[in-house]
């Protein structure tokens, strides 16, 4: 009798120690730590609780909403294009594009090399006369074994992309007779000292 009675004091003692510390315990749904839209936030150095969007990421609906966007047949370029944004596709197309397509894009990177599937040349008929909405709908969308890079390129940097790409299809496919004449000189110079200049 005396077991069973102290241990109904120390069962009862527990009880109300317990019914005391209901909160700490549980966390109702109402009452959880979070942070209200664009209220102060001491965690964070800026003192906002809201965050700034992570470079090259695409919030839900963004795709939809790119003003870069363009059909599969559009030949003209959203851009001007020039020295800056030549050397910004040449960078992004290092990073992005040559374990597959090579630095020269032949087609002949890393990856190919290692045994995945050869992508085309860039140098071909095809792709030389492609529109350039093809290939931005490429990157975009993905092709054959090519996967999507719209979540990994930004709609501005595709378009750098395709700009370093034309120019590499030019500097492959170009004439003597098309060169500036400043650069004509200095090739006619340069050949004549190797004893050999193409027209």
């Amino acid at each position: 009798m005396r077991t069973s009675a102290s241990l109904f004091i120390a069962a009862a003692l527990c009880a109300i120690a317990l019914s005391g510390c209901d909160m700490a315990i549980r966390q109702d749904m109402a009452d959880q730590p979070k942070h209200r839209p664009q209220s102060p936030s001491k965690f964070f150095s800026d003192g906002r609780s809201e965050r700034p969007l992570i470079e090259n990421t695409v919030a839900h609906g963004a795709i939809s909403n790119d003003v870069y966007n363009v059909s599969k047949d559009y030949a003209g370029f959203p851009l001007r294009v020039g020295d800056k944004l030549l050397e910004r596709g040449e960078d992004r197309y290092k990073v992005f594009c040559t374990p597959c397509h090579g630095l020269q894009g032949d087609g002949n990177g890393m990856a190919a090399a290692r045994g995945m599937k050869h992508p085309p040349s860039y140098h071909i008929d095809r792709l030389r006369q492609a529109p350039n909405g093809y290939f931005y709908d490429v990157m975009t969308n993905g092709f054959g074994a090519m996967y999507s890079y719209s979540e990994r390129i930004v709609p501005r940097d595709r378009w750098a992309i395709i700009a370093y790409v034309r120019a590499l299809q030019l500097s492959r496919n170009a004439k003597v007779s098309d060169l500036p004449e400043k650069l004509r000189q200095k090739l006619a110079n340069s050949g004549e000292s190797s004893g050999r200049v193409k027209e």
